[in-house]
């Protein structure tokens, strides 16, 4: 459907990638990844033909419509629900030539039409659309509001539907989960496994992709590289062949090290001249190669709070609303030092609301807020981002938080966040989404607080910063409350869950997986009610399982546990063997290596031998490259049995 041949991507006189070749056959959904300013953007463009490639050739089979994810949303006085209908241009370009006809009195030519449009499913179109509303969020109250009475964030899920709603073969999606809630990105990641069409998604929710893709495609040190199977897969397949990479390298180094350590002892001696200068001329055939670094430049910590209260800060029978019209009632609930608390609940159930008034920003109606003497409540919200000063710079922010720091403080720990050399004198406002998302979080872990409270902390943040943020906050030794729709990072950092639902805030004793459950009852009791809040998840769980299974005696529980036993150990025996395979390969490929090393090898009198050995060592890397693919699937067979 789709393949690219040789391209190359410049920008600002540098290259962003080059040499990419790959193809993307009809009906693979391919998650685009790599860290931010790699380049994901810009191949998206050249997809989209809004971007010329600088070589190389880029090539779209005939007659495949794409479709993507509008960045910008007009204010328009259209429904929500024309909006996303828009999506749909083939139907909606047929209804207009329809009530031609029939305005025309063009009888035969109007039946025609109507025909056509019900082979297209014409008549549902209403409903579907509705349904795609409802599953990002929109209750049926607001399906006829204006998109101009949508706010901005509410406007990009509004584009998200609009792209969901056509047919076209190819989809391009741009992190479409960033302004979605937790309930919202279930719902669209089974939208997305029934859809048969092909599928290009740029995402740093590593379970999102997990779900949705079955190839991956990963732009990382100007290389771009298509790996069959979803992130987790992809991420086995980099560390088997970074592994292969650095060995090599340090075998090469090693190599080099022995032959320059030969050259400077014997470069003067007569009787070793020749022996030197033929060293001298292998170390200038020595492949180069660099070492594997480290896969994130982020690296921070919290600092110890100076003061650890518990309670932090409580909330004693509160009821809490806007206008006079309550959100919550009667809350009870307290954050002590050290608890880790993710807090679930459907979008508009109120999870915002009850951490304002932690904060302290919404002053509850009846009841009591306290807090601790000595809390200190660092708070991360999309409204924080937007609210740092765009004519300011980093380096001038940190300054201003702390005057005291001298510039080498102040460079360090910005450089922590991935603000290096003249970043932290870049203006905040020409910042991208992320880099100001990293900014607002270097402030408030400088601050030092005893209290985080994060409202969506991952929106715009890449895989490396997200797994650098989650490493930070599991060492972090005050109270966490986390919203997140990132399942990698609640499931890395929390370890007690509360649910906002129906007005009431209360324990929730299950887990992520048991939440998409709840979900899914809660839309089928509701008998698919467009009421706020109510999501039908299609799932392959059944929703009359029980979300705690029932208890079992200990008997039958070491009987289940030795069954598994026995059919987990032949997939470790096959991970072993495959593990032995792929080092005796690489074994072998080194043995042939080093016989290449010989430079009497290189003389006209043994190039018949030279040549032999070359066709070895190319057989012995496509075997070890075998190897690799057979370890990678052994690993996932096991993965998926366990």
């Amino acid at each position: 459907m789709l393949s690219f041949a040789d391209v190359a991507c410049r920008r600002d006189g540098g290259v962003l990638f080059e040499n990419a070749s790959f193809v993307v056959q009809r009906g693979q959904k391919v998650g685009l990844t790599g860290a931010n300013g790699t380049g994901k953007s810009s191949l998206f463009s050249m997809i989209r033909g809004a971007l010329e490639a600088d070589s190389g050739v880029i090539s779209l089979q005939n007659h495949v419509d794409i479709t993507h994810v509008a960045q910008e949303t007009p204010a328009t006085d259209a429904t929500a629900l024309d909006y996303v209908l828009d999506g749909d241009t083939g139907m909606r370009t047929l209804q207009e030539s329809i009530a031609a006809s029939e305005a025309a009195g063009d009888g035969q030519r109007h039946a025609e039409l109507l025909t056509r449009f019900e082979e297209l499913d014409g008549w549902s179109a209403a409903a579907r659309a509705g349904a795609l509303l409802e599953g990002l969020g929109f209750p049926t109250a607001v399906h006829q509001s204006a998109v101009s009475d949508f706010s901005g964030g509410w406007r990009m899920r509004l584009n998200l539907a609009q792209a969901l709603m056509s047919p076209a073969e190819l989809l391009l999606l741009d992190e479409p989960t960033n302004h979605l809630d937790l309930d919202a990105v279930l719902w669209l990641e089974q939208w997305l496994l029934r859809r048969t069409d092909s599928l290009v998604v740029v995402s740093h929710d590593r379970e999102f992709l997990d779900s949705v893709t079955s190839h991956t495609l990963h732009i990382e040190a100007g290389k771009v590289t298509l790996v069959t199977g979803n992130y987790s897969a992809f991420e086995r397949w980099r560390a088997a062949r970074r592994a292969s990479d650095q060995a090599i390298h340090e075998k090469t180094e090693r190599r080099r090290r022995e032959l320059e350590a030969f050259v400077t002892r014997f470069r003067a001696k007569a009787t070793k001249a020749k022996q030197a200068q033929s060293r001298i001329k292998m170390l200038e055939r020595l492949e180069t190669t660099a070492a594997v670094r480290a896969d994130s430049q982020f690296q921070f910590r919290f600092r110890n709070p100076e003061k650890l209260p518990s309670p932090l800060v409580s909330l004693d029978g509160v009821t809490l609303g806007y206008g006079g019209t309550p959100v919550l009632n009667k809350v009870r609930f307290a954050i002590d030092s050290g608890e880790r608390i993710g807090l679930l609940g459907v979008n508009g159930a109120g999870k915002s609301t009850l951490v304002k008034a932690l904060v302290g920003d919404l002053a509850p109606t009846s009841g009591e807020r306290v807090a601790a003497e000595h809390l200190k409540v660092g708070y991360f919200a999309q409204h924080q981002v937007d609210q740092l000063d765009g004519q300011s710079t980093a380096y001038k922010v940190l300054r201003a938080e702390d005057p005291t720091l001298d510039e080498t403080t102040v460079r360090t720990w910005l450089g922590s966040f991935g603000f290096v050399a003249d970043q932290v004198h870049q203006e905040i406002g020409t910042l991208s989404g992320g880099e100001r998302a990293r900014l607002a979080l270097s402030l408030i872990v400088h601050a030092r607080p005893n209290l985080l409270l994060l409202d969506e902390p991952t929106n715009h943040l890449d895989i490396d910063m997200r797994a650098a943020l989650a490493e930070a906050l599991n060492g972090f030794e005050g109270g966490l409350l986390v919203i997140s729709h990132d399942r990698t990072l609640l499931r890395g950092v929390v370890d007690q869950l509360w649910l906002v639902a129906d007005g009431q805030v209360q324990g929730f004793d299950d887990d992520l997986d048991g939440y998409a459950r709840w979900l899914s009852r809660r839309g089928s009791d509701a008998g698919g009610s467009s009421s706020p809040g109510v999501r039908v998840l299609a799932s392959s769980t059944d929703a009359s399982v029980p979300a705690t299974p029932p208890a079992m005696s200990r008997d039958e529980r070491k009987r289940l546990e030795a069954r598994q036993r026995a059919q987990l150990a032949p997939l470790k025996r096959g991970v072993e063997k495959a593990e032995r395979a792929l080092d005796a390969n690489n074994k072998a490929l080194e043995a042939i290596r080093e016989r290449l090393a010989d430079t009497e090898l290189y003389t006209e009198s043994r190039s018949e031998e030279l040549a032999g050995l070359l066709r070895e060592e190319s057989s012995a890397r496509a075997e070890v490259e075998q190897a690799e693919e057979a370890l990678l699937d052994a690993m996932q067979a096991l993965e998926d049995a366990e």
